[in-house]
């Protein structure tokens, strides 16, 4: 082969890069050194779709971010509170599995908009069930009819939740909220997985870690990380406490050359949110 008749100080830095551009290693493992740090492990053919190794696919989560018309924010939130309303009451009677989990203005980031969290237990038939009851019951058609006058524009996406982050719970109290939202290069799922299923480790003990998601529907290999605060200075101290701990800049190390884009935005809770 050509590799042998290279001199033997250049075989072995051949071999070396070989080894390099075949596998890194996840994170909290030993590393090659800087170089590895820059390449993505190669994930070998599998028969099961990524979704069923990272998540539970009978609870679907759907994101909707709503950009709201300047000035209209309290007609908005007046609008949304009564639908909420108006799903819970359907969903105690057994009628919709659909469940708000948290509902949030942004307040750094993209201004005028509102995220909110919905659940449906029981996949995607349950979603299927909520669209015809949107479409079927004139009292939640008016509703979505009147806030569609309040808004600029929006979109939605279905998630499923990565099954090593905590399940979302609601917290009590106020709380600052942060929607950290990745695109990753297609392909690198399961990496991105392999690497944050460790890197979640370093990011419990102050129990901030709310919710973590990808998408399925809509806008693909979008990753949503949600962290809990107290406020702005909780949110500095906390992640400045990550980076002392041992592994932390190793996970951040493999996950960036993943990345496409990402964004930050920060939230409060309204007042009819689950979640505070």
């Amino acid at each position: 082969m050509l590799l042998s008749r290279l001199p033997s100080q250049h075989r072995l830095v051949s071999s070396l890069g070989l080894r390099l551009l075949s596998t890194s290693p996840s994170c909290g493992s030993e590393s090659d050194g800087w170089l590895s740090k820059l390449l993505v492990r190669k994930i070998e053919p599998t028969k099961e779709s990524h979704s069923r190794m990272l998540s539970d696919k009978e609870v679907i989560y759907e994101l909707q971010t709503h950009n709201v018309r300047c000035g209209e924010m309290d007609k908005y939130i007046d609008n949304y509170g009564r639908y909420h309303g108006e799903v819970a009451e359907r969903t105690a009677a057994g009628q919709l599995a659909q469940e708000l989990v948290g509902s949030w203005e942004v307040t750094v980031g993209d201004q005028d908009q509102c995220i909110h969290l919905w659940k449906y237990n029981g996949g995607y038939k349950a979603v299927d069930d909520a669209r015809n009851a949107h479409i079927d019951d004139k009292s939640l058609a008016a509703l979505v009819k009147e806030r569609g006058t309040l808004l600029r524009a929006r979109h939605s996406q279905y998630l499923l939740a990565f099954s090593f982050w905590p399940a979302p719970a609601p917290r009590s109290g106020k709380h600052l909220y942060e929607i950290r939202s990745y695109l990753l290069k297609p392909g690198t799922m399961i990496e991105w997985g392999n690497n944050w299923a460790r890197a979640i480790h370093f990011r419990r003990e102050g129990d901030e870690a709310f919710a973590g998601f990808f998408s399925q529907v809509g806008r693909l290999y979008n990753v949503h990380h949600l962290w809990c605060y107290n406020d702005l200075q909780h949110r500095k101290e906390t992640r400045e406490s990550a980076w002392l701990r041992p592994g932390w800049d190793e996970c951040v190390a493999h996950t960036v050359p993943l990345i496409g884009g990402m964004q930050s935005r920060i939230m409060w809770a309204n007042p009819f949110s689950p979640t505070q």
